[in-house]
């Protein structure tokens, strides 16, 4: 059976395969409530094979969020929305996570296919947005970002532990820090964003410091037995922004405070990166295998790993733990059901529900019927590119 299809337990957590359904936001929400549309949209993928399926980043409070569509956990009335995403998830076989987090200065914006702009903070579905030095984006974020009192920080910090509570009463099994993507953990980090003179600025023990003491608050309300995980914006891809190397250096430290894995990505604190890869296969996994290899933690990563092929080899070899699938989740709800095909799985079926199972097992007709493509070869010089 391909590496890829492998259980993976992580704390007292057991994945079916290693195959995750990364967040995605989606813009459907009114009140940050799940609804109807983030049943079917994860329940379809759960259907679908999917081993971890996460909804889309759930902001810790109101102006957390990018958009007054996005969803939120900043509210008791948002557990019963979730709690049914959860509810069916399991039902299917997944495990349910949540990626809890904050905007911060990329906040207050229209939808991206309305132009994306960020909204003034007297518009009427906008707000002031906040970081930790007032440093605005730029690009068309422009607007006065409001520097963090150390008092606001620590409340911020308690709006994390109060949404990680929400996330254990709605059912939810493990739990991501959204501390990547120009958001509100990942400015903290890069000096980009980051020019603070107090405890919280400066060194990489202060520029991390909101990382480890929000680890902390987190793991008092979240149980041991359940995997705790950050995305982390590892590399800003600038000279002045986060290098590497002080990404290996804080998820050491990170480890030491209760984080049972990385889910790596880019930092995205500036528009202004060199080189840029994101066309690249498999780009951000040998950042990944070399953290894993110098912190001794399980990694996951995400960025062009939708071909079978090289999410198989990714695994099989040993260079992360689990594959984390955006667009491809989009674009094939069966996206694990396609790759066991192609990579020859013996059993494809044995990974949508019983009942499906049986009648795929079971067609008695024209093969080419059933809308099932013949299994194609996988491009082997792509698979090497993984490397």
């Amino acid at each position: 059976m391909p590496e890829l299809f492998s259980p993976y337990t992580l704390k007292g957590v057991t994945l079916r395969n290693r195959i995750a359904m990364s967040p995605m936001t989606m813009y459907r929400s009114v009140d940050g409530l799940m609804n109807d549309y983030h049943i079917m949209l994860l329940g379809s993928r759960a259907a679908g094979g999917f081993g971890l399926i996460f909804p889309e980043q759930l902001a810790i409070t109101r102006d957390g969020r990018t958009s007054v569509g996005c969803g939120g956990i900043y509210d008791d009335a948002q557990i019963e929305g979730l709690r049914r995403v959860t509810t069916l998830i399991k039902d299917l076989g997944a495990v349910p996570a949540i990626q809890l987090g904050h905007t911060g200065r990329k906040g207050s914006e229209l939808k991206p296919w309305q132009g994306g702009a960020q909204l003034p903070p007297d518009h009427p579905e906008g707000w002031p947005v906040v970081g930790p030095s007032a440093i605005p984006y730029g690009g068309h974020r422009t607007y006065p970002v409001h520097p963090l009192s150390i008092d606001e920080i620590k409340t911020l910090q308690g709006a994390f532990a109060d949404a990680a509570r929400r996330a254990l009463e709605a059912g939810f099994e493990w739990l991501e820090l959204h501390f990547a993507h120009g958001y509100l953990g990942s400015s903290f980090f890069s000096p980009l964003a980051n020019q603070r003179n107090d405890q919280y600025g400066g060194s990489l023990q202060n520029r991390v410091r909101f990382h480890l003491e929000t680890l902390d608050a987190v793991r008092k309300v979240w149980p041991e037995r359940l995997p705790l995980t950050m995305r982390l914006g590892s590399d800003d891809l600038h000279p002045q922004g986060v290098q590497f190397d002080e990404s290996i250096a804080a998820v050491t430290m990170m480890k030491e405070h209760g984080l049972d894995l990385a889910d790596l990505s880019i930092g995205f604190n500036t528009d202004e990166m060199n080189p840029v890869p994101f066309g690249d296969l498999a780009f951000m996994v040998e950042r990944a295998t070399r953290l894993k290899r110098e912190v001794g933690i399980p990694v996951a990563t995400s960025w062009n790993l939708g071909l079978p092929a090289v999410a198989d080899k990714v695994i099989r070899e040993g260079l992360i733990d689990l594959v984390m699938l955006g667009r491809p989740a989009l674009a094939n709800p069966h996206w694990p059901v396609w790759a066991a095909r192609e990579l020859a799985h013996e059993d494809p079926f044995s990974l949508v529900p019983e009942d499906w199972a049986w009648w795929l097992r079971n067609f008695r007709a024209h093969d080419s019927c059933i809308g099932w493509p013949a299994a194609a070869s996988a491009p082997e010089p792509a698979a090497r590119q993984a490397a």
